[in-house]
Order: structure tokens, then C-alpha cells, then sequence
């Protein structure tokens, strides 16, 4: 037999480049940029410009076609970008993303930087129990997203190599407001939303929106599982040679978590036990016993393990853009921020047996009573986030000086200054429970005590996870970016100095006890300087090409304190790593008539060190990923669809190995049809195949999969719509991880339907 021969990603690029170029040409009408290339973006951008004229890759996403896409949680809306990964099967939050082949060896997105009105949510976007994602909501108030892969984001944002995402909120442009409810059809969930802006003055204006809401949600969970909501509003003052405003935020919300659950995996393959469907299993009973855990000073707390993710959040900021005398321009973006909540999440420790002779129902209606079926035991990840707060400044000057050639030259000057808080309290307990995934009961038997615990504390797994963590770091980072203008070219080039200050201690409990003398100290100090160089050529009024090079890095937090990754934290940094990544990238831009494409060509390659909560593992890889980004669009009458698609070879430079749950194909399909008062349309998006817990007896491939959301808007009149929407039409099943240390996997939620009613005036 021969050898399959396949296609190299620059092959891949040219041929998807050519095509696009003789679509737009065979099928060239009046002009429908479905890409908005001449929109301008603010992200990763020291004074903003168009699409079309920066050398990076952007994709800007309305809030209409955020709520079309049925997201589940704030991370899911990132799954119709090319580019991105976004394994957001995970419930309220705790999604993992990255991009362009950059890895997740633990989780969260230590690589992106999730920004609101360009400030960072958190500074750190991988910490264990507590990412940026769990404190993001999109309702009412979204404006829109701007997500920059790669470029510029190295030296304009602190800790995100890889990309932004920035959700931008609305600022009251427009007079008028909406309100709006929802009901699950196919589940119970309730959710109201609302905005509403207007005029104070003859130069203030005002924002206002949010939303409540309350239900078990599309899984099997218990009572109002969701519930809580959040309010954002803003005030505009108008000035003569700018604004000034002031904003703010509340949040206080709950939702559940979902983790991998018990499945089977043998020859590599992963398959559903009976009573155990991975779309709706959550884990979470009404006969669940109170969890009890230790704070940092020694006392006993008592959890509602059915609270999953509770997160509360008050933040107040101020941003200003004025221009100055001879030029100049000042930008300033403030914001305070006070971060708590709960993380509360069931692990399997072991794989599904049969219950010990002996075994009784611990609680539950059957409590007493013998137990013959299942049964596993389940960890309840249990979390406190005892202050993720943080203080954010950025402050930028900017001036362009015109040359006598006829070229302008840009020049902006900033200062980013934060400081972020990481004081965390884990606690681990076990329990034995039925192997069921609508409310399961707990099980007791000679290996238990009475309400089912098999371990409390410090004796779970070798006493690894009763831990405290009292954190703060200061950063401090000055950056200036130059840029040249003449013509078609368009020419960049930016540096930023990062510099870390870490302060604090973090300790290990012995004996369910935290002992003053067992803490150690944080007192480090570590630095870096990231650059990033481009270039933007415009061949005419409807194609440019650009290329890139950019290396920048993202700071090491809570995951080098424990387990084998643990190093020295005080008497100086040269022990401390840091993860590093270098990039580069090409592409070129087009749009004739009613198609519009974005084609970028890619590598990355990342030097890291991290810890896996879940597995107990540290890792230090060199990883170099190359691939191809094409986004398009095309509109013809009441016809529109967006698309794009991902292909990724990544591997691991010391063993060759692709990294854990990378898909070499990840696709994207967007089709919507109007005709008069109705809209329907979809969002698809699709992954191939890939491995997962490679090298471990639980190796296995996570299938392919392509999962459908459907919806169709109806006008009723033209300030009424009603809406329905369907997650996941074909109810697939889409494994998204599994782990090495027992047969479990995540799979996406299965189909689930709403629909709502809105009213705008």
C-alpha cells in the first residue's frame, strides 16, 4: 500500500487563497464586506485602525451574532472564531483557550488575555479554581467582541502572547433601551434581560443593562442551580476635545460545573456506561451532605455542594481619551476590582465497579436500605477565592508627526500598571456514590464513614490539596510603539518592558491543620522584554498583505508553587520560570463584491512549565506549532454566511508527539436567511479527531465531532421578536477531554431548547 502523501500547511494556505480570490472574483457584485475590513479596532492597537490596515489577524463579532451562535457560557462565543480553541464544555465557566496550536497543559488560558473595555478581567488567566471566564456574561450590555491572534498583543497587553479577547461594552450611542425573557423549553430556565441609554444632558449620556436569571439549566442538576445576575452601566461626559467616563459593574452569579464523568475507554476508544450520559450528567443530587472544609485560620466551613461556581464581582473604572496641545493624545482606562467566589466541582477519583457486598444508601429516600449497583468515588473539588481582586492602569500617549516626503510617523508611549490578587483555599474530600447521573445518592459500607466519605482533607491522595495561597503581584510595564505610513505600506514595530514584583506566602496542610511555621515565603522579582515587528502592504482599496514577527511571554503564578513544578519563591528570581512565546505570521486580506477572506499562515513556537490539578502532574515542554487561519464571508441579498477554518500541526519538540486534545482541523460555519419579518440561520462548528492522555493506560482518541446550534427570529412588529434557539439539533456527543488517571471524560451539553420575547423601544 502507499503511503498517504498530505498536504503541507503552506500548500493548504495557497490553495485556500486562490480559491477564495476566484470566488470573489466569479461571483464580484456590489460591495457586501461581511468582514468589515475597513472597521476600526481598538484591540491590541495603540491609537486603532482598520482591519485592512493592520498586520494582524482580527476578527470583530456584533452582539446579534453572538446571541445567535447559543452559547452556553462566555467561552463558548469564542468557538465560531478561527483560530481559537475554546473547550468550553466545562458549565459557568473554567473553559480552557488558546490558540493557533499554543497548548493547555492544565487549563484555563494562560496564553490569552480575556479583556472588558480593554482592561484585563484577571491578570493571570490560568490560575487553578479561578479563571477569567467564570466573572464574563454576556447579555445586553455587549457591544461587540474584537479578538487579535498573535501581533501586537505580545507588547500591549501583559501575559498574552497569543491573542485578546476583548469584550467591549455599549456606552449609551444610541437613545432607547430593550427588555427581554427567556424560557428553557426542553429544560427549566428562566432569564430576563435589559438595557436601556439615553441622555442627561446635552453632552452626558448614560448605559444601564444586565440580566437575572434562575433554573436547573439544560443538565441534570437540582433546583435553581443557576441563579443571580449582573448590572454594568456607564456615564459619557462629552467634552470639546474628548470624553471622560465613568462605569462600573456587579456581579453575583451561580451556575454549575461540569467535569469529566465516569465513561469507559479500552483500545484507545471512549464509550458511555449504562446510566451515565455525558450530555446531562453533572453529578450534583438534592442528597448531597453538606461539604466541610478548612479555611486559613483553622475553622470548619460548610458547603451546599450543589452551589457549583459562585462568583461575585464590584468593579468601578474610569476611562478618558482627550487631546492635548500640539498634538498629542491621552488615553487613560482605570479599574478597580474586588473578585470572590466558590469553586465546587465533582471529579471522579476511580473508575466505575460494582459496590462492595455490604453497601447501603447513605442518603437519600433509600437511605438504609441496600446497595447492589455501581458505584465510584466522587471528589469534590472544593474552593474558596478569597480575593482575585486587582487594580488596573494603562495609561497611553500618542502623537503622529507628519513627514516632509508625505509620510506620517505614529508614536504612542504607555504605562500599564497592575496589581492582582491571588489568595485561593483548596480543599479536596471523597465520597462514595452511585454511579447514576440523575441524582445520585451517597453510599456507606466498612470503607466510609456514615454519609459516605472515603477521605476529608489532608488524606486525599497523599495529602496534596489542602492548600493556601496569599498572593499579590505588581506589575509594572512601560511599552512604546512606532509606526510608519507612506502609500500603501504601513509599517510597525512596539517593545514592552514587564516586571513582575510577587509577594506573599503560600503553604500545604498537615493533619487538617495549616501551621504558621509551614508557610513559605513569595518575595521574587522577575522581568522580560517582548517586541513585536510588522508590516502591512495595500495593494488597492480591496486586498492587502502583511506579515509579523512578535515574541512575548505570560507570568508563572500558583502553578510552580506544588507538586514536582514547585520552585524556590524568595531570595531572588533566577529559580522562577516564565513561559515564552515566539511567532510568526503572514496572511493577506480581500474582498470583491460579496465575498470577503482573511488568510493567515502561522508558527508559534512556546517554551512552558505547569501543573495539572486534576492529574497531579508538572510539565516542561517546548512545543512548535505551524498552520493556516482562513476566515471568510460572503452576503447575497437575504442570504449571509460566515466561516472559517483551522489547520494545526503541532508537536511537542522532545518527543514529536502531538499535544493532548489538539485537532489538527478545527471548522466554522455561520449560514443566515432572512425574508421579510423572519431570520433563521445556524452556527456550526466542527473538530477532527485528536489524542488525549497520551502515554498513560487511559490513552485514547477523543472522536471527531460537528455540533449544529439552530435559530429562527420572527419580527412581529418592529419593536417585538420572538426568538427560538436549539443547542446542539443532532444532540451530539463531543468529547472534549478525557483524564490520565482514571476512565473520565467532559463531553459538550446535549440539545437543549429556549425561546424568548423582546420588546425595544
Amino acid at each position: 500500500m502507499k503511503k498517504q502523501k498530505f498536504a503541507t500547511p503552506t500548500k493548504v494556505a495557497t490553495a485556500a487563497a486562490l480559491a477564495a480570490f476566484q470566488l470573489s472574483v466569479a461571483y464580484a457584485q456590489t460591495n457586501n464586506d461581511t468582514l468589515k475590513l475597513d472597521e476600526v479596532v481598538v484591540t491590541g492597537t495603540a491609537t486603532g485602525a482598520s482591519k485592512m490596515k493592520q498586520s494582524s489577524s482580527i476578527s470583530t463579532i456584533g452582539a446579534e451574532q453572538v446571541l445567535q451562535g447559543q452559547p452556553t457560557n462566555a467561552s463558548d462565543i469564542l468557538r465560531s472564531i478561527p483560530g481559537i480553541r475554546a473547550e468550553s464544555s466545562g458549565g459557568g465557566g473554567n473553559a480552557n483557550v488558546t490558540v493557533r496550536g499554543l497548548p493547555i497543559s492544565a487549563g484555563g488560558s494562560r496564553y490569552v488575555q480575556f479583556q472588558e473595555d480593554g482592561l484585563p478581567v484577571m491578570l493571570f488567566g490560568d490560575v487553578a479554581f479561578s479563571t477569567p471566564d467564570m466573572f464574563l456574561r454576556a447579555d445586553n450590555s455587549l457591544e461587540r467582541l474584537e479578538v487579535v491572534r498573535g501581533g501586537s498583543a505580545s507588547t500591549l497587553a501583559t501575559n498574552a502572547p497569543g491573542g485578546i479577547i476583548n469584550f467591549i461594552s455599549k456606552t449609551g450611542d444610541e437613545p432607547g433601551g430593550s427588555i427581554g425573557v427567556t424560557t428553557g423549553l426542553t429544560y427549566d430556565h428562566k432569564r430576563l434581560d435589559f438595557d436601556y441609554s439615553g441622555k442627561l444632558g446635552e453632552k452626558t449620556r448614560f448605559f444601564i443593562g444586565g440580566y437575572t436569571h434562575s433554573g436547573e439549566g439544560p443538565r441534570n442538576a437540582t433546583g435553581n442551580s443557576n441563579q443571580g445576575g449582573q448590572i454594568k452601566g456607564n456615564i459619557t461626559q462629552e467634552l470639546d476635545n474628548g470624553f471622560v467616563r465613568l462605569n462600573f459593574k456587579s456581579l453575583d452569579d451561580q451556575s454549575p460545573l461540569f467535569m469529566p464523568v465516569p465513561v469507559k475507554i479500552a483500545n484507545g476508544k471512549v464509550s458511555e456506561l449504562p446510566g451515565i450520559d455525558p450530555r446531562v450528567a453533572s453529578m450534583y443530587s438534592p442528597y448531597w451532605v453538606k461539604d466541610y472544609t478548612l479555611t486559613k485560620n483553622n475553622t470548619m466551613v460548610g458547603t451546599d455542594v450543589n452551589d457549583g461556581l459562585r462568583v461575585k464581582q464590584n468593579s468601578f473604572g474610569v476611562e478618558a481619551d482627550l487631546k492635548l496641545a500640539d498634538g498629542w493624545k491621552l488615553s487613560e482606562k482605570f479599574r478597580h476590582s474586588t473578585m470572590t467566589g466558590r469553586f465546587v466541582g465533582l471529579f471522579p477519583a476511580n473508575d466505575v465497579a460494582a459496590a462492595p457486598v455490604g453497601t447501603i444508601y447513605a442518603t437519600g429516600p433509600k437511605a438504609g436500605q441496600a446497595y447492589t449497583g455501581n458505584a465510584f468515588t466522587n471528589t469534590v473539588f472544593n474552593t474558596s477565592m478569597d480575593d482575585m481582586g486587582s487594580t488596573t492602569n494603562d495609561f497611553k500617549l500618542s502623537k503622529s508627526f507628519a513627514q516632509a516626503d508625505g509620510a506620517k510617523l505614529n508614536t504612542t508611549f504607555g504605562l500599564f500598571m497592575n496589581v492582582q490578587k491571588v489568595g485561593l483555599t483548596w480543599n479536596f474530600n471523597q465520597y462514595l456514590m452511585q454511579a447514576t447521573d440523575k441524582n445520585p445518592a451517597l453510599l456507606s459500607n466498612n470503607t466510609t464513614n456514615s454519609y459516605g466519605a472515603t477521605a476529608l482533607g489532608t488524606s486525599v491522595w497523599g495529602g496534596c490539596c489542602t492548600r493556601a495561597i496569599d498572593a499579590t503581584y505588581n506589575t509594572t510595564s512601560p511599552y512604546a510603539v512606532i509606526g510608519w505610513e507612506k502609500g500603501a505600506w504601513t509599517l510597525d514595530g512596539s517593545i514592552r518592558h514587564d516586571n513582575q514584583v510577587a509577594t506573599g506566602s503560600y503553604t500545604q496542610a498537615v493533619d487538617n491543620q495549616f501551621k504558621p511555621g509551614d508557610a513559605k515565603a513569595i518575595n521574587y522579582t522577575k522581568s522580560h522584554n517582548s517586541y513585536s515587528f510588522g508590516a502591512n502592504f495595500q495593494l488597492d482599496k480591496d486586498m492587502a498583505v502583511f506579515a509579523r514577527i512578535s515574541e512575548g511571554i505570560a507570568f508563572n503564578a500558583d502553578r510552580i508553587m506544588f507538586g514536582s513544578a514547585a520552585v524556590p519563591m524568595a531570595g531572588g528570581a533566577g529559580v522562577v520560570p516564565i513561559n515564552t512565546v515566539q511567532q510568526y505570521e503572514g496572511g493577506v486580506k480581500m474582498r470583491n463584491g460579496n465575498l470577503s477572506t482573511f488568510v493567515t499562515l502561522f508558527q508559534a513556537k512556546t517554551d512552558e512549565s505547569n501543573f495539572d490539578a486534576t492529574t497531579q502532574k508538572s510539565t516542561a515542554n517546548k512545543y512548535d506549532a505551524k498552520g493556516i487561519e482562513l476566515e471568510a464571508g460572503y452576503k447575497m441579498g437575504a442570504f449571509r454566511i460566515n466561516g472559517g477554518v483551522t489547520l494545526t500541526d503541532a508537536k511537542i519538540v522532545s518527543t514529536g508527539l502531538t499535544p493532548n486534545r489538539q485537532a489538527k482541523v478545527v471548522y466554522q460555519l455561520s449560514p443566515t436567511y432572512t425574508s421579510g419579518a423572519y431570520t433563521v440561520g445556524a452556527a456550526i462548528v466542527g473538530s477532527s479527531s485528536a489524542k488525549d492522555a497520551q502515554g498513560s493506560a487511559y490513552e485514547a482518541t477523543l472522536p471527531a465531532y460537528t455540533v449544529v446550534n439552530a435559530f429562527a427570529n420572527y419580527a412581529i412588529s418592529k419593536d417585538l421578536t420572538a426568538s427560538f434557539g436549539v443547542y446542539n439539533l443532532t444532540n451530539t456527543i463531543g468529547y472534549t477531554e478525557i483524564n490520565d488517571g482514571r476512565m473520565a471524560a467532559r463531553s459538550i451539553n446535549g440539545r437543549s431548547a429556549k425561546a424568548g420575547l423582546k420588546y425595544s423601544f
